[in-house]
């Protein structure tokens, strides 16, 4: 039996002309870098590239295959990891990514290829990796708003204002509802309060910024929108396990 995912995980995969199947408990994102390949989930099929991505919800059903030679970046996403709204794994979907979100899968590529998996350098540059790609992807996708919140926008927003203190009233009267039906709209897209999301929002800003040793933990606080390094440090500990200082130093 599997152990379940309890952290995010950031390979690369190839893939043979083989078909194959699976499904799992967790979320999973699928981005093209070298080749092509085709994915089938849940009855819709489609070919990726390096321009490419396959968003897979827990539980969907996939079929894969490829002819040739190619590489993939996989995100193993386990449930209330990562911020990423709720709604964003609703469906399981192909999307197409901007030249700057490829990049990004090319440079975090080329520093998957140099970490050893069992060490605890693969567990903290799985977060760093994961929580950047997650958030460069909510950057560039677009999607149909017309069922509710605009669970993107809003996304997008937030991690925008994340050294700003969240004024619930004023997010709502920006998106044109009133407390109450806001706060509803939220957790039905987000699957949390906007409070508890926006603290995993800063602090999944944090493990980037915390990969410059220029930055300091002060400056890393205030930035993320903490009222000091001790509420920080506090939150971060609670999360990850370790202290801000200690994740950096991969003393832990």
């Amino acid at each position: 039996m599997t152990a379940p995912l309890l952290v995010p995980s950031v390979t690369l995969r190839r893939y043979s002309a083989v078909e194959a199947s699976d499904v799992h408990d967790f979320h999973q994102i699928v981005l093209g870098l070298d080749g092509e390949m085709d994915m089938a989930v849940d009855g819709r099929e489609r070919r990726i590239d390096c321009h490419g991505a396959w968003i897979i919800p827990a539980g969907a059903r996939h079929d894969y295959w490829a002819a040739g030679e190619n590489r993939q970046l996989v995100l193993d996403l386990p449930f209330a990891s990562v911020a990423l709204p709720e709604r964003f794994f609703e469906a399981a979907r192909a999307i197409a990514i901007d030249p700057v979100v490829t990049q990004l899968v090319q440079s975090v590529a080329l520093q998957a290829d140099g970490v050893d998996a069992a060490s605890l350098m693969a567990r903290r540059f799985a977060w760093q990796a994961a929580t950047h790609l997650c958030g460069a992807l909510m950057s560039d996708v677009r999607l149909d708003a017309a069922r509710g919140l605009d669970f993107a926008r809003i996304d997008r927003w937030l991690r925008a204002h994340l050294s700003e203190p969240l004024r619930i009233a004023d997010l709502a009267a920006h998106c044109g509802f009133g407390m109450r039906r806001f706060h509803q709209l939220f957790c039905e897209a987000f699957g949390e309060t906007p409070h508890r999301y926006l603290q995993r929002l800063r602090l999944d800003a944090a493990l980037t910024l915390l990969a410059d040793p220029r930055e300091s933990l002060t400056d890393i606080a205030l930035t993320t929108g903490f009222a000091d390094q001790s509420a920080f440090t506090h939150a971060f500990r609670k999360r990850f396990g370790v202290a801000p200082g200690q994740w950096r130093t991969g003393k832990h």
